[in-house]
């Protein structure tokens, strides 16, 4: 009975210090690592955040300038007049008097058909041709007279009619045995050797009008807007010779592939020392427009993908203008479409975008000359 009593007792006692150790709270940090502080609940969170530095940006509001925009194209160099000759009639080529590379100018020979037979049936139409013309005049004094009737007397005029046709037939006969120049011009090409045959319609001499010579070109439907007849135009051709022309013909249906329209630049070329076939570059000058000059490495893409320029507006924020490229010259670029009170980042465009807040200082004159230096020497 007293070993039943201690072992209760003893029972009852652990019981109790189990409970005084729950009652404590201990038990929760099991498994954790000690010496661990937490957090005050009551530390205020902003105290604790910092504010992100406000970036330093290079600025320069540019001045202002009417600036020609330039159009640049590639074309090549034409005749204003090509013509390939050929004969009317057939026969054996009794004169030839040119050779290629020669000048001539319109109606100047440049082939002969033999035409002994042709010169016989013209002077056989002339004589014919004054037989008639006489009986007409002597019928003419006998009807004033009386002695010869009305009916005679038409029969006369109508027989000189048809001697005059005939005349006429023949000496057109003998015209188509020479082949004449149609323009003032180069032969380019002769087909043909003297005392060959030919037959009608042989070719026989290629004529080139080099004087003006023409800048072809192709101008995309974006630009055309910009060009007009009678513009000033610069030709460079493949030779490093430049030239200058004006506009003569812009054309008013485009090419189907490439949507593009025709452009004709007439250049003076008295000498002829430009040759057709020449590959040339056309800068087409259009009328002056308000523009800027930066250099290009200020030249970025936008959100969407445009090319334009960042800038800091009157809040220091960073803002985005598309551009306009009028010219690309070797000091840098000429850019339309840029506000007049434009503050534009020329350093560190790059690293902020649109909405940011800046820190705008003014780049010396020192700055824009190194950048301006960099990107030229980078095109090159």
């Amino acid at each position: 009975m007293p070993k039943f009593k201690f072992h209760k007792l003893a029972a009852i006692i652990v019981l109790i210090g189990f409970a005084a150790w729950m009652a404590t709270g201990e038990f929760s940090s099991v498994g954790s690592a000690t010496g661990v502080e937490k957090p005050a609940p009551d530390e205020p969170a902003a105290d604790a955040e910092e504010k992100a530095p406000v970036r330093v940006v290079k600025v320069v509001t540019p001045p202002r300038s009417e600036h020609a925009r330039a159009i640049r194209v590639a074309g090549l160099t034409e005749a204003d007049k090509r013509a390939v000759l050929a004969t009317r009639v057939g026969g054996i080529i009794e004169k030839l008097p040119v050779k290629r590379g020669d000048r001539v100018k319109a109606g100047d020979l440049i082939l002969m058909l033999a035409e002994e037979e042709k010169r016989s049936a013209v002077a056989n139409a002339r004589a014919l041709l004054s037989q008639r013309q006489a009986e007409l005049d002597a019928a003419e004094r006998l009807a004033k007279s009386g002695n010869l009737a009305k009916l005679q007397l038409d029969t006369a005029r109508s027989n000189l009619a048809a001697a005059k046709s005939q005349f006429d037939a023949a000496t057109a006969d003998l015209e188509r045995n020479q082949v004449k120049a149609p323009f003032d011009g180069v032969v380019d090409r002769v087909s043909v050797e003297l005392g060959s045959a030919v037959m009608q319609g042989g070719e026989v001499a290629t004529v080139l009008a080099l004087d003006p010579i023409i800048a072809r070109g192709e101008v995309s439907e974006r630009d055309l807007g910009y060009v007009k007849v009678g513009d000033r135009a610069s030709v460079t051709l493949v030779n490093g010779q430049t030239v200058e022309g004006v506009v003569r013909y812009i054309s008013r249906d485009a090419s189907v592939p490439t949507r593009t329209f025709r452009v004709d630049v007439a250049i003076p070329n008295p000498e002829g020392t430009i040759p057709a076939g020449m590959t040339a570059e056309i800068t087409l000058s259009a009328e002056p427009t308000d523009a800027v000059l930066l250099p290009r490495s200020v030249v970025t893409l936008g959100e969407k993908g445009d090319l334009g320029i960042r800038a800091v507006g009157r809040d220091d924020k960073v803002v985005f203008y598309p551009i306009d490229l009028v010219d690309d010259t070797a000091e840098g670029l000429v850019l339309g479409g840029i506000p007049a009170d434009a503050r534009v980042i020329v350093a560190g465009q790059e690293l902020v975008s649109e909405g940011d807040q800046v820190q705008p200082v003014d780049a010396t004159a020192d700055e824009i000359k190194t950048l301006v230096g960099d990107a030229s020497a980078t095109t090159q």
